[in-house]
């Protein structure tokens, strides 16, 4: 083999390595693509469009056939980190990307803020499920503060109840609340957030261990709060 071959089948390795190199862009769809190097603003996340899936970084992936993978650490920030595959699907609805896996959570949405050749931004878009949740958060936190409204200094003025639904049956838990409160009201809050829970399972298929809670058998003041005995 002469030079004059020997350079041409260099020059033609480097143009195909560089090629292969270069990151996919479907002109009918940008979202197609590889999307790495997150950056969270706090409202947002920033992507910029990458050749590839990094090996030892975040990145997600969305696939003309409706494939989405995503490409983490999980919940874990220890280093070493390990990375692994989440595959899933995704449907896109105007500029809202829904999202579902089989890791949790399992169902979840992006808004589009931007998108071009180079750029994904995207912000988190709550599902029906996670407003729903929210809600229901919300009434316990209710329910919670009525709890601790009033400084535990005589135990004898202290009752619990159970509260909440198991998917598989049974409550979540018991909760502590003094008799100098209007009682009334808080085991009507107790039993609303009860069947909201109930309902919430039902509606969203929540599947959860059929362990039952043991009941406490006193509560203790310790510190001025109220200290569920068992």
């Amino acid at each position: 083999m002469n030079f004059k071959n020997i350079v041409i089948l260099l020059f033609a390795t480097i143009l195909f390595s560089c090629e292969n190199n270069e990151a996919i862009i479907d002109s009918d769809n940008l979202l197609i693509g590889f999307w790495v190097a997150p950056v969270y603003d706090g409202v947002t996340t920033t992507f910029n469009r990458g050749s590839s899936l990094p090996n030892e970084a975040y990145g997600i992936s969305f696939t003309e056939n409706g494939d989405f993978i995503e490409h983490t650490s999980g919940w874990c920030g220890t280093p070493p980190l390990s990375f692994f595959d989440i595959e899933g699907s995704f449907e896109l609805e105007n500029t809202l990307i829904r999202i579902s896996t089989q890791s949790y959570p399992t169902n979840y949405a992006w808004r589009i803020v931007s998108l071009t050749e180079s750029e994904l931004v995207v912000k988190r878009e709550l599902t029906a499920q996670e407003i729903d949740h929210r809600s229901l958060m919300d009434l316990f936190n209710e329910i919670q503060n009525l709890s601790y409204s009033v400084s535990c200094s005589d135990s004898g003025d202290w009752l619990f109840t159970a509260y909440g639904a198991k998917a598989c049956g049974g409550p979540q838990g018991f909760i502590a609340y003094s008799s100098l409160i209007d009682t009334v009201s808080f085991l009507e809050k107790i039993e609303t957030y009860t069947q909201a829970e109930k309902d919430f399972n039902l509606k969203y298929g929540v599947v959860s261990d059929c362990s039952i809670p043991t009941a406490p058998i006193s509560v203790e003041c310790q510190n001025s709060y109220p200290i569920l005995k068992y």
